[in-house]
């Protein structure tokens, strides 16, 4: 009750002050955020106090943990301010002469995509998640009768039933390389794709990060292979863009493909796609309307029409602000938060990981059968409880909980989510 009171006087003095003109700092356009301005980039070896210095970036209330960045994370203060800030500049004045500096901010994005990538700005796309990005490939690639896609059996739906859908209807075959469990190892997946790939493949289509249980597939391998036989290659990045320190130009894949709302922490409805300009020639646009992008690629693949500008330019927010806590540091930490969550999770007797404890093999994302426990009524008790949010997996593939660690999290959250997890294992649910 003391809770919901609270929550009921929160939500009057938000509309109070929103009718005085908006006195809260990340709603209002320009106002300071002393978090954000002291917040500097992460020390060599950053300690306990800084990482908590992170987290008050993020308006979540501090009880609430939330290890789920591998499905939804929450949008720093510096993303909200600018989606409400130039949101409001553009509803003051939606005239065509001030939303110019729209479409120049959206062009800044690009850039920003671009180096945060280590790629050029004509080679980005700005979608508005992974699942367009990927059917964007799919529908664009020519293929016909005869021709093969080799795909991972683990890959998001985005990716492979979208291939089998297209190839319903186009006549091409889609062939699928099982995914072990636990994770075999690098070696493993480049001789299955190796050995199925055969003359009449013309795509390979697999997941850098499986967001089932967080399989870590060797992508700058792959790729290489698949560029030695003349194959084209699509990275699913939606578990890697944001969390792994990824360098574009190193994997050198053909197709990348990445959301803003998961690890990037940045605003919904916004992506990326990248197409290397080698492959420029090889894909098609699906759709063909207005306000396309200024450079490269994307003025004949991004006219899909109005677009929401101010959360594109605030997805350029988010990446600027993990840059300037420095990517190598972010990635270090959510792996870091990972292997002790894991580590705490193996002590405790009937829990099954089904995720590889080997440190090579996944990077953020954890998922676990809780002995004879209904996973569901699990996950509602931590939330409903203990203030702890995470996901679930149903039917016969590795059923269970799903915990996914970032940046934002802290030991101490990782702690008080084995401690409930272990609590709930002796006494049930």
């Amino acid at each position: 009750m003391a809770r919901e009171n609270a929550a009921l006087v929160g939500r009057r003095d938000f509309a109070r002050l929103l009718a005085l003109g908006g006195a809260i700092p990340f709603l209002t356009p320009g106002a300071a955020w002393p978090q954000t301005r002291a917040l500097g980039p992460a020390p060599a070896r950053p300690d306990e106090r800084y990482w908590q210095s992170v987290r008050e970036q993020f308006v979540m209330p501090p009880d609430l943990a939330m290890l789920n960045a591998a499905n939804l994370c929450p949008s720093s203060a510096p993303v909200l301010e600018a989606v409400y800030g130039h949101t409001k500049d553009m509803d003051r004045d939606p005239s065509f002469d001030n939303r110019v500096k729209l479409g120049e901010g959206r062009e800044n994005t690009r850039r920003i995509l671009a180096s945060f990538l280590r790629v050029a700005p004509e080679e980005i796309v700005i979608t508005r998640n992974t699942s367009e990005s990927n059917n964007l490939v799919s529908n664009g690639i020519d293929l016909k009768p005869g021709d093969q896609v080799l795909i991972s059996s683990d890959n998001h739906p985005c990716n492979n039933n979208a291939w089998k859908q297209k190839a319903k209807r186009f006549g091409f075959t889609v062939k699928e390389i099982p995914t072990p469990s636990p994770h075999p190892g690098a070696e493993h997946y480049l001789a299955a794709f190796r050995n199925a790939i055969t003359p009449s493949t013309k795509v390979i289509g697999f997941t850098h990060v499986t967001s089932t249980v967080g399989d870590l597939f060797p992508a700058r391998e792959l790729c290489a292979l698949a560029r030695e036989r003349g194959i084209l290659t699509l990275v699913d990045g939606a578990q890697s863009f944001g969390v792994i320190d990824v360098d574009l130009s190193d994997m050198q894949p053909d197709f990348y493909s990445g959301s803003a709302h998961k690890w990037p922490c940045g605003p919904k409805e916004n992506g990326v796609l990248f197409i290397n300009k080698r492959s420029h020639a090889k894909i098609w646009a699906t759709i063909y309307s207005a306000y396309p992008g200024s450079v490269g690629i994307s003025a004949t693949f991004e006219g899909f029409g109005q677009r929401d500008e101010p959360a594109m330019i605030a997805f350029g927010e988010a990446l600027q602000f993990q840059t300037r806590i420095g990517r190598p540091q972010i990635e270090a930490r959510a792996r870091e938060l990972t292997q002790a969550l894991m580590e705490g999770l193996k002590k405790l007797d009937g829990v099954k990981i089904w995720t590889s404890t080997d440190p090579s093999r996944t990077v953020a994302v954890i998922s676990c059968q809780p002995g004879s426990l209904d996973a569901r009524r699990l996950q509602a008790a931590l939330y409903q409880k203990d203030r702890i949010g995470c996901a679930t997996r149903g039917g016969q593939d590795r059923p269970g909980l799903r915990f996914s660690p970032h940046f934002y999290n802290t030991h101490a959250e990782i702690d008080r989510t084995i401690a409930a997890v272990k609590k709930y294992m002796a006494v049930g649910v």
